[in-house]
């Protein structure tokens, strides 16, 4: 009876906290870090619901309830437009950046020459360093109407040249062509590491049976990149409704003719935020991280009813 209630004692938090009492300390500016910028600013979200300003504070400004959120939606038609373009751009990048990193993952896995492998892998890994204003640079000088590469080549094939940066239609293609570029060599080193931990016996019996190398693709080595993949798309899922605001100002800028087209969240509130405040930018916030909270809840429902085990949580 004794030894139970000293076993029972040792194994209380007092307990945990001093054998493990180093381990806990180095936690405490990573800690101090979260509270400070995550948990603390929550406070913020009251401006979502009041018509904030300086003088009254966050907590003494005019209560609105949901005006914020109202005028988002109908006050423009510039929100459900943005909302769409957002979801447009996000979804089509979480797929193709979901081929196009386990494609590039996979042919890595297969090069066997080193040399060739750094060089290739060290070109792919390059446009990740680029910023978006350089490769907004670098989109001018294939779409400029005079002096662009694309305009060149179509007037050597005697087809009329394109007036690229005044066709709105063209460029929710291009800004995801941008990044997936951008992007999948990143990407594909998590799936590379993940390729490092597979059990290289089944590959070798799979190979003792007289399977391919596609057969040992397809049937191994993506069945067992799939948990990985999974829980990257589910991240993914969780920022869909964030437009990535460095990509279109760095390639669109402030061209006002294909701007509205391409005009995600993030950069509608950006120009909105000069005449309607900090209170409907926290807003639109706000409804961003609900949404992203909902879809990630419901996607990872889905992944793990599909298969047990291959959600975040």
């Amino acid at each position: 009876m004794g030894s139970a209630k000293v076993k029972k004692k040792r194994s209380g938090a007092l307990h945990e906290l001093k054998k493990n009492r180093v381990l806990y300390l180095m936690c405490v500016p990573g800690l101090f870090f979260l509270l400070l910028f995550s948990y603390i600013p929550l406070a913020g979200i009251w401006m979502a619901f009041t018509n904030y300003n300086v003088v009254d504070g966050i907590f003494g400004s005019p209560f609105v309830g949901l005006k914020n959120l109202h005028y988002f939606f109908f006050g423009t038609g510039m929100g459900p437009k943005s909302i769409y373009n957002t979801l447009f751009i996000n979804f089509w990048g979480i797929i193709l950046g979901l081929i196009f990193p386990i494609s590039i993952a996979v042919f890595f896995n297969e090069i066997q020459g080193k040399m060739y492998k750094k060089f290739t892998q060290s070109m792919m890994f390059f446009p990740y360093f680029l910023s978006w204003v350089v490769v907004g640079t670098i989109v001018y000088g294939f779409f400029a109407t005079d002096v662009g590469v694309v305009n060149r080549l179509l007037t050597a094939l005697g087809v009329d040249k394109i007036r690229w940066y005044a066709e709105p239609k063209y460029w929710k293609t291009i800004l995801i062509c941008c990044n997936v570029w951008k992007w999948s060599g990143y990407n594909s080193i998590i799936y590379l590491g993940a390729m490092t931990g597979f059990d290289r016996s089944l590959f070798e019996a799979a190979e003792v049976d007289g399977a391919t190398r596609f057969q040992l693709i397809t049937h191994l080595t993506l069945p067992m990149l799939k948990p990985t993949a999974v829980v990257l798309t589910l991240m993914s899922i969780g920022r869909i409704f964030f437009g990535d605001f460095g990509m279109v100002y760095g390639i669109i800028g402030n061209n006002p003719v294909i701007g509205d087209s391409v005009a995600v969240i993030d950069t509608y509130v950006y120009s909105a935020m000069r005449s309607l405040g900090f209170s409907y930018s926290t807003a639109v916030g706000l409804f961003q991280s609900v949404m992203g909270l909902i879809l990630v809840t419901l996607a990872n429902w889905a992944a793990k009813k599909v298969n047990d085990g291959e959600g975040l949580f």
